[in-house]
């Protein structure tokens, strides 16, 4: 759960932002004013701070600065009034990621926060998978012995230091997204920005801001300059996960930048320079797409420069044991557990069902088995009804 703090000086602030974080499934801690906050934030690392610009003596500036120096991923949204807007400018400047005004627009001030929240995620994500492949084997998320998933590994070795565009197909469950993590952090972008985004999980009118960004005006809230995430991503990879949902629209603005490495943003009329190398991703087959107008071909060959193709695990049977001891291991760090392995009944049962799902779905079964087992061998019973029910 991620957890919040809220500054602000007046208590019917503090409990209405209270009710609707929480609401959302957020974690709230609040204090009302900036001496108790920055006491707070020198003993947590909180995912986001939502502070109030104008309060006494230590104001939501401080706030700002002290979060800035302590805990420097952490994003801080201001809270100001509308007549106040000038200065919530200056804290972005400082480094704020973004400000919201009273009175508040409350489904705005929801996609500020999750997209904050998402922020603060990546960039933990980023900096935790550079310290693991510092000291571990470079594909071990990525595991299996079998010949169609060793022909991956050593095509992310081939590719992973070039510029060339990759588009990765596969069923949902295989890995897409490993895959592309694979090839950023084993090329010379390693220690540059991984950013992605699930083109079929926002709006339309929202994923074109988030693309690419807006200049202030561009909507008819008052709102700044905002980057898209091309710019964030410059100088590294941007994975566009399920590509074949984005809308013709965006379709012909992805063409561009991957044509001309350039974009406009939202409302915007400079072009934009970036220095991306683009990895998509689908479960879709992009050609009967094509075929059917959904999808652009010119986009389609921009993107299938290098194709990968991940094997189903029905297909790569003899994986299905390494990933299962895999997950046990993972799981047995998460959960404080001591499963030493799966009882060979168990496993048969196991290597029998046909997984639909594919790794991912394997994953949640031996997740949830480590977690019910009360020995330290996972039994058949253990495992789902559906999953012990199976008959090919």
């Amino acid at each position: 759960m991620h957890t919040i703090l809220v500054v602000d000086s007046e208590r019917s602030m503090r409990e209405f932002l209270s009710i609707m974080l929480e609401r959302e499934g957020y974690k709230v801690i609040t204090a009302d004013n900036g001496k108790d906050a920055i006491e707070l934030i020198k003993g947590h690392d909180f995912d986001l701070i939502i502070a109030e610009i104008k309060m006494p003596k230590i104001t939501g500036i401080d706030i700002l600065r002290e979060s800035m120096t302590l805990h420097p991923k952490t994003p801080v949204i201001m809270i100001t009034a509308f007549a106040s807007t000038e200065v919530a400018v200056e804290a972005m400047k400082l480094g704020a990621y973004d400000y919201i005004t009273k009175p508040f627009n409350v489904d705005e001030t929801k996609i500020i926060i999750k997209n904050a929240i998402e922020k603060k995620r990546q960039l933990d994500e980023n900096i935790s998978l550079k310290e693991e492949l510092k000291g571990r084997y470079q594909f071990s998320n990525i595991v299996g012995k079998s010949d169609k998933i060793q022909k991956v590994f050593e095509l992310i070795m081939k590719v992973a230091n070039s510029k060339s565009s990759v588009l990765i197909t596969g069923e949902s469950g295989t890995g897409k997204e490993l895959v592309a993590r694979a090839i950023h952090y084993n090329g010379d972008r390693k220690d540059k920005p991984f950013v992605s985004i699930s083109c079929g999980a926002i709006p339309e009118t929202l994923l074109e801001s988030e693309l690419f960004g807006h200049q202030k005006g561009a909507f008819t809230v008052d709102d700044s300059d905002k980057k898209g995430l091309f710019e964030i991503a410059d100088g590294g990879t941007f994975f566009l996960d399920e590509v074949s949902e984005a809308p013709l629209s965006i379709q012909a603005k992805l063409l561009r930048v991957l044509q001309e490495k350039e974009f406009k943003r939202v409302g915007g009329v400079k072009d934009i320079k970036v220095d991306v190398r683009v990895i998509a991703a689908t479960n879709k087959n992009l050609r009967e797409l094509i075929a059917e107008g959904k999808f652009r071909e010119d986009l389609y060959y921009r993107l299938n420069v290098i194709p990968v193709e991940l094997p189903p695990l029905r297909e790569r049977k003899e994986d299905i044991q390494l990933l299962a001891n895999h997950f046990i291991g993972k799981y047995n760090v998460i959960n404080k557990k001591d499963i030493k392995g799966i009882e060979p009944k168990a496993m048969e049962i196991i290597e029998r069902y046909k997984w639909r799902g594919n790794v991912r779905e394997l994953e949640n079964v031996i997740e949830r088995a480590v977690t019910l087992e009360i020995g330290n061998v996972i039994q058949p019973d253990t495992l789902p009804d559906e999953i012990r029910s199976f008959s090919e």
